[in-house]
């Protein structure tokens, strides 16, 4: 399950699920509210989410582009450390800024 929350202008979303191919619509489903704003600010928290496979990182580009359009951005925050590992290695630092809280993800917003 994913959930997502309000503080002030910036969403998080969390989950418990992997964020991988079978999981990819209740993840977009939870997104959508968030991409209804003005200037969509979303930072995923993934402390809890235990993989993230090819589809999910495609998930998030294309989150990353949807909320670009619309003058806003995604940014990840507290993945574990499998999770860091195939971010990494698929290259995802250079696509997608990447925090080790979601306190410090959030104020990357006020920047």
């Amino acid at each position: 399950m994913y959930t997502h929350k309000r503080s002030g202008a910036i969403d998080t979303i969390s989950g418990t699920l992997p964020l991988i191919a079978e999981n990819q619509s209740a993840f977009l489903n939870t997104l959508q509210g968030c991409l209804k704003q003005g200037q969509p600010r979303v930072v995923v928290d993934m402390s809890q989410i235990p993989l993230i496979d090819s589809a999910g990182l495609e998930t998030i580009l294309d989150v990353r582009d949807q909320c670009q359009q619309r003058g806003g951005a995604v940014v990840l925050a507290r993945p574990n450390a499998l999770c860091r590992d195939i971010l990494r290695i698929n290259g995802m630092e250079n696509e997608v800024s990447i925090f080790e809280d979601t306190v410090t993800a959030m104020g990357n917003f006020s920047k």
